[in-house]
């Protein structure tokens, strides 16, 4: 009865960023715990290769190419989603990039390239697919914030904005949709092996190293470390859960007295 509480059988999913890294790795979890699952990103290629393995496995899956800054994209694929599946359950807005530029370099271009990316395209996914979530009167949404987002990142000013602002639109839109019970949490991952974070780690020798010796469970995380805190959330074990930020950064962000 208790693994009945986690099983996301019957629930159709969006899973935005999913052709790589942390998002792949959730879309595959979320269908292994049942759920259909929407993958959606700008590269079409990835994201069919999620969908395949998705299908490879026995459970339903589309691959819908979506650029998450542009509202009309966004419709786009909210109402595909529709019309294949009829409603949308669960949303994970995992998307999201960022490049080193101390704040005295950056542009204003740089500025609102990464605040476009990852802030304002949590808010746009959120706000169509949550239309959907008000009239079902059920629903979930995860938004993928970062550890950046709780505290200071030099070098990386326009991510650690959009990410705390994640945090805040996470909070708002829990207590707005609270009445039509749709639920809204947030997870704020550590430092987590990926595509882009290998990006960023080889514009700064060294990051890496640096970031392993700050990490108290002694390694860096993996994409799949993120997967079980987002069924949590997606699932009915959480059902009393809503508003909240997980961190999960094998305590990174824990102060340690030595």
């Amino acid at each position: 009865m208790v693994l009945a509480m986690f099983s996301l059988a019957g629930k159709v999913a969006i899973v935005t960023g999913g052709g790589r890294g942390i998002g792949r790795a959730i879309a595959l979890g979320l269908a292994q715990a049942g759920a259909d699952v929407v993958v959606a990103a700008r590269t079409a290629v990835e994201i069919e290769d999620t969908a395949a393995k998705i299908r490879g496995e026995g459970r339903k899956a589309v691959a819908i190419p979506t650029d998450v800054r542009n509202v009309e994209q966004v419709a786009n694929m909210r109402d595909k989603t529709l019309d294949l599946f009829g409603r949308v359950d669960i949303l994970v807005n995992n998307a999201g990039s960022t490049f080193y530029a101390p704040a005295l370099k950056m542009s204003a271009n740089a500025w609102e390239a990464i605040i476009r990316e990852n802030l304002n395209s949590v808010f746009f996914c959120s706000r169509l697919v949550g239309e959907v979530m008000v009239r079902q009167k059920s629903g979930n949404i995860i938004n993928i914030s970062s550890v950046v987002g709780l505290g200071p990142f030099p070098g990386g000013a326009h991510y650690a904005a959009a990410k705390a602002g994640i945090i805040s639109l996470t909070k708002t839109l829990a207590v707005e949709w609270a009445p039509y019970n749709v639920r809204v949490n947030a997870i704020a991952p550590g430092f987590i092996v990926t595509e882009g974070s290998d990006i960023v780690a080889q514009e700064r020798p060294g990051r890496r190293e640096a970031q392993l010796r700050r990490i108290p469970l002694g390694r860096l995380g993996k994409p799949e470390d993120i997967v079980g805190v987002t069924i949590f959330l997606a699932s009915n074990a959480s059902a009393y859960v809503t508003g909240e930020t997980i961190v999960v950064d094998g305590a990174l962000t824990t102060t340690v007295i030595e």
